[in-house]
């Protein structure tokens, strides 16, 4: 839990009565944005507005201000948190005067609705006790870090949603989620990150409160002090956007690099290839409302749009931002790109052979774009308890892993909080992180029981129509003209022939002798009038997770059994004995 988020929530409490609680994070969150911001620029304050007197030109000035103090951003206003409240009479104009000084790229105010806010709370006759409240809080960035201020924000939201009754894990990932995705999606670079001033660029199309940026920077400065990471990002929820900017810019990042709005419907960074990808899209939500617009940047964009593999069922887009990220990395002739996404377990088996999800799997496997997905424990999400995996996708292996997928069973590797968070009552600890990293790098090395190396082509199989005869009254087969017997639909059966089937491949064998050879063994002893209808052949891929971790486990033996039967028996008998009496 964030103290700092927690008294910041208690600010709210003032708000009683002419608010509603889903109504207090509307003034709560840019309230806090704002006094973040107002601590970010105190110590260059006077020379800010002296540059402001001198050039009117607000490109100049934004020029010189960066000279000046280093930052890409900056107030003109004469008004801070510390003389606001002077002129009581006037506290709302000129609160509204703060908020309307700020350089041009600080448009975060303006998806809170935020001066309406102020005109509501002088009403009610809050705002002097609300300006003061926050005018208290010291966030200075000396004082509290950007971890610090990240986990207060979060701690804000998730209350505000709680309240609305919402979904928080809408807005934001749990950070040792996105500390285990930061790890992974940089493990394979490490010595390319230590190379001092090496410039790289990270990329989150569901940015969120930004949370997912903030880490990835947060690993790599860790690593190497010298290093400069440029992150940008695009989010559709007004709220999120407004502090995901606001938190960036106060770190000094540009802030034309987080975008406003629908990356599905209007990729903000279009033609923009990155070294890194990272997201958590919305799992379960349909798409049904965008569907339009992605089909027909699906049709006019031709084979090598982003959506061109494949699309994902109506009911759950997920794989839709799957698709987006690998259309984002960096090509491999200039070094290649890394992906990392958290999804639930449904990408990986949802959709029969040649489906859209069928589809896309095929296309990331056959570009051979996978290198490792890692199974998480449940129950790690604020808003749910089902499973989820993280995918590790990489358009230029190392030679060792190319062609194969790495499968990392880490649904073991858990904490259990002392203090559940709506759904979230498990978490990985920095041990559990380091075990399920090293398990990524031991690779082919690594515990078989919780990691498996498998080519790409084991995830690819044949789904063949099996036929029977229709038989007359007599049982007899039914035949058409040419003698040929007819199918009945109703007898009809679908089998799954893997390409790998006696240890084949399709390369290796070709598809129809491997078919056969199934077709012989494994369906003709047991329905030897059975055929194979070779115009329905269809090719699909999953990746069955469960399948390749399953352990058998022998049922007891039957005399153990049959002992503990007698055992029960034998007092049951006692017992009627004993009401007999």
């Amino acid at each position: 839990m964030s103290t700092l988020g927690s008294f910041i929530w208690s600010i709210a409490d003032q708000l009683r009565g002419p608010y509603r609680p889903n109504q207090y994070g509307t003034v709560i969150l840019p309230f806090t944005i704002l006094r973040r911001l107002d601590c970010v620029l105190e110590p260059d304050r006077a020379a800010v507005r002296e540059l402001a007197a001198s050039y009117e030109n607000p490109n100049r000035l934004k020029v010189e201000v960066k000279k000046a103090t280093g930052r890409t951003f900056y107030n003109t206003s004469n008004y801070e948190f510390a003389n606001l409240l002077a002129d009581a009479d006037g506290l709302a104009d000129n609160l509204a005067d703060y908020i309307d000084r700020f350089s041009a790229d600080v448009d975060v105010f303006e998806y809170f609705d935020f001066k309406k806010e102020i005109l509501a709370l002088e009403k009610a006759g809050l705002l002097r006790e609300i300006v003061k409240s926050f005018g208290a809080v010291d966030l200075h960035p000396g004082v509290v870090s950007n971890a610090d201020m990240g986990d207060a924000f979060e701690y804000v939201i998730r209350k505000f949603n709680e309240a609305a009754n919402e979904t928080s894990g809408d807005h934001y990932t749990p950070r040792d989620a996105i500390r285990l995705l930061v790890d992974l999606l940089f493990a394979e670079k490490d010595a390319d990150l230590s190379e001092g001033g090496i410039i790289r660029s990270l990329y989150d199309p569901t940015a969120g409160t930004g949370g997912m940026l903030s880490l990835a920077e947060e690993h790599l400065l860790t690593q190497n002090p010298d290093a400069k990471l440029s992150l940008y990002g695009q989010e559709y929820n007004p709220q999120s956007y407004a502090i995901c900017k606001s938190d960036l810019i106060a770190k000094g990042h540009d802030a034309t690099n987080i975008a406003f709005g629908n990356t599905l419907t209007d990729d903000a960074f279009k033609g923009r290839q990155f070294d890194y990808c990272m997201s958590n899209p919305p799992y379960g939500v349909d798409w049904k409302q965008y569907a339009k617009a992605v089909k027909k940047e699906r049709d006019s964009a031709g084979p090598y749009g982003r959506f061109a593999p494949g699309l994902p069922a109506i009911s759950d887009g997920q794989m839709l931002f799957l698709l987006h990220l690998t259309h984002k990395m960096r090509a491999p002739e200039d070094g290649g790109g890394r992906v990392g996404i958290i999804m639930n377990s449904a990408p990986l088996f949802n959709g029969a052979a040649e489906t859209g999800p069928s589809n896309i799997r095929r296309w990331l496997l056959e570009k051979d774009l996978v290198e490792a997905i890692v199974a998480l424990p449940t129950n790690m999400f604020f808003n749910t308890g089902i499973p989820t995996c993280i995918w590790i996708l990489d358009n230029s292996k190392r030679p060792d892993r190319q062609g194969k997928v790495q499968l990392i069973d880490a649904t073991s590797f858990w904490t259990k909080m002392r203090k559940s968070l709506g759904s979230k009552n498990r978490e990985i600890s920095n041990d559990d992180r380091a075990k399920i990293v090293q398990l990524y790098a031991d690779f082919e090395g690594a515990d078989p029981d919780l990691s498996k190396v498998l080519r790409n082509e084991a995830f690819g199989y044949w789904s063949i129509s099996v036929e029977r005869p229709q038989l007359d009254e007599g049982g007899r087969p039914v035949v058409d003209r040419k003698g040929n017997p007819k199918a009945d639909s109703k007898k009809r059966d679908t089998e799954n022939v893997p390409f790998t089937y006696g240890s084949s491949t399709a390369g290796a064998a070709g598809e129809q002798e491997v078919v056969q050879a199934y077709f012989d063994a494994e369906v003709k002893p047991h329905v030897p009038d059975a055929w194979i209808d070779w115009s329905k052949i269809k090719t699909g891929y999953e990746i069955p997770f469960a399948r390749h971790f399953f352990k058998y486990v022998p049922p007891r033996p039957l005399a153990e059994i049959d002992a503990d039967l007698e055992k029960q028996i034998a007092k049951i008998i006692e017992l009627l004995r004993e009401v007999e009496k």
